[in-house]
């Protein structure tokens, strides 16, 4: 199986109660393709300027990632400036230069055109349908978005809604583009668009799943040391495509879809330890297991 993601990879400055970084690295991308490379390998997709440090792209590659379809264009990457209170579940947006991301149009490598799986990170809804397609025929396409898009382009991105199988989306964003408060009445709503599951990021309230007839709960994980929440719902979907990726081929059950999105808040769980990508950079398969297992115990019972 073969996971592409498209996104954008970024420089972040970042202030948070827990202290504050300058240009480090991050976007969507980043934080997907790391998270997802400890399942499965990821097929990249993005821009970067020439300031973008080529030791990420080397640790990227190292993972696995692969970098066919990464651009390295003249100009400044993206950047990304914000800060948290302490309701770590809400980013304030100071400054956001687009850069070399503005004039961004992917052109896929012809063995990304045979991707199995497909994640459209929280880009531009033009820009997602293009990538759709290019794609000959996807298994499982999924997508992102934000307040940004839904606000500028909400019939584009209502298109794409209508073309995809999953939607990954945070309670604020879900609430907006339904007009619902109700989460489960706004992910019916949303899946009555086209998408077949709504999967709704909630933080450090963890996540809940919904598909047709069913309803799942995963917990956040009960950090003591949180640093930094950026990247966490990137690095969740990562983890969630990651896992339904590396199910190689077979017919995927409701447990599947389970299991990936406690992968997901597993993995996703380590990204808020650190800034940046630092705790994602190395984390071994005996740590992601671990967490695993703490997952299951949160919510074990017996009757």
């Amino acid at each position: 199986m073969s996971l592409l993601v498209v996104g954008s990879m970024a420089f972040d400055s970042i202030n948070s109660p827990f202290g504050e970084v300058e240009r480090v690295v991050g976007g969507s991308a980043t934080y997907f393709s790391l998270a997802a490379s400890y399942l499965t390998p990821v097929r990249l997709v993005s821009v970067v300027g020439r300031d973008f440090p080529k030791g990420t792209l080397d640790m990227l590659s190292a993972r696995g990632v692969d970098l066919q379809g990464l651009k390295v264009a003249e100009g400044i990457t993206f950047q990304w400036k914000g800060y948290y209170e302490f309701d770590l579940n809400i980013a304030h947006t100071v400054k956001t230069d687009l850069n070399v991301f503005e004039n961004f149009a992917p052109v896929l490598p012809a063995t990304y055109r045979e991707s199995s799986h497909v994640f459209l990170g929280n880009i531009d809804p033009r820009l997602q349908l293009d990538i759709l397609a290019q794609v000959r025929e996807p298994k499982i396409v999924a997508l992102d978005t934000m307040n940004f898009w839904i606000e500028k382009s909400p019939q584009l991105l209502r298109e794409v809604i209508r073309s995809v199988d999953i939607v990954v989306i945070n309670e604020a964003e879900v609430r907006e583009l339904t007009g619902e408060f109700n989460l489960v009445k706004a992910a019916r709503m949303l899946m009555r668009m086209g998408p077949g599951r709504v999967v709704i990021k909630r933080g450090e309230y963890g996540v809940l799943h919904l598909s047709d007839g069913e309803i799942f709960v995963a917990p956040a994980y009960p950090l003591e040391t949180i640093f930094d929440p950026t990247g966490a719902g990137d690095s969740f979907a990562g983890g969630f495509m990651g896992y339904l990726a590396s199910r190689d081929g077979a017919a995927l059950t409701e447990m599947d879809y389970r299991l990936a999105t406690i992968y997901g808040s597993a993995i996703a769980s380590f990204t808020v330890e650190a800034f940046s990508t630092e705790r994602l950079q190395g984390l071994s398969r005996e740590e992601i297991d671990s967490r695993l297992a703490a997952f299951r115990a949160l919510t074990e019972f017996h009757v």
